[in-house]
């Protein structure tokens, strides 16, 4: 049980910035279901789905950036919820690079892997295990996202989503399982306890050049585009 706990390098639960939010919103104090729903919609809604310089960085360095996609909001999530106790763990895979269309276009898309590192977080209440996939995409987003799209009902495929039920995808957590991206999945690479030991594993596959134009060039052009869509653009 203590690994499900632990702090890491990329936990950092200990740095200052995120012990300083754990105690201004008082979540210590919330009974257990109470705290992993406030964690999850704050790191769901208040951290922007965005794409950050790397998968592998630290949480605090997340929640200074104020945005990721899956693998660093998966972080960020594992990282609140040990820091006020609540056991958990990461299930790793690779998604379809499809459901990122929209958000990368033109010759990135085209140039971009095939399959992308992706992963949810596992949560452990009362002997039973949780996927809280669905926190991916701010409600701010996913609204405009919809509504853009307002034809589609059931599955839709694009802009950070791939889901069979667009209008209504399970993204609230109350004791049940989350998604929205999980109908991408293509290869899983099973569980871990800390996301310092999957990465150690399994790296997105990019040499370093594509790795410097995807920090320096794409990920710019992808939050532009997410914002678009945030902005009802």
């Amino acid at each position: 049980m203590n690994n499900y706990i632990k702090e890491t390098k990329i936990l950092d639960f200990s740095d200052a910035s995120i012990k300083e939010l754990v105690e201004q919103r008082q979540w210590k104090r919330l009974d257990t279901i109470a705290r992993i729903k406030a964690i999850y919609n704050f790191v769901r809604d208040e951290i922007k789905f965005g794409y950050n310089i790397s998968d592998d960085i630290p949480a605090s360095e997340i929640l200074k950036d104020g945005y990721g996609q899956c693998n660093t909001k998966a972080t960020l999530l594992m990282a609140l919820l040990r820091a006020t106790e609540i056991p958990n763990r990461i299930h790793g895979f690779t998604i379809d690079k499809a459901l990122q269309k929209g958000a990368i276009t033109g010759i990135w898309y085209k140039l971009s892997p095939k399959n992308i590192l992706h992963s949810w977080v596992e949560i452990l209440v009362d002997g039973q295990w949780y996927f809280l996939e669905g926190v991916i995409l701010d409600k701010t987003y996913l609204t405009k996202l919809q509504e853009k799209n307002s034809d589609c009902k059931t599955t839709f495929c694009g802009y950070g989503a791939y889901t069979d039920n667009f209008k209504n995808p399970p993204i609230d957590w109350n004791l049940n399982n989350t998604f929205i991206q999980d109908k991408g999945i293509n290869q899983d690479f099973g569980l871990f306890d800390t996301p310092d030991e999957f990465y150690a594993k399994h790296q997105q596959k990019l040499n370093a050049f594509e790795k410097f134009v995807f920090r320096n060039i794409v990920r710019h052009k992808m939050n532009k585009n997410v914002e678009k869509i945030r902005n009802g653009r």
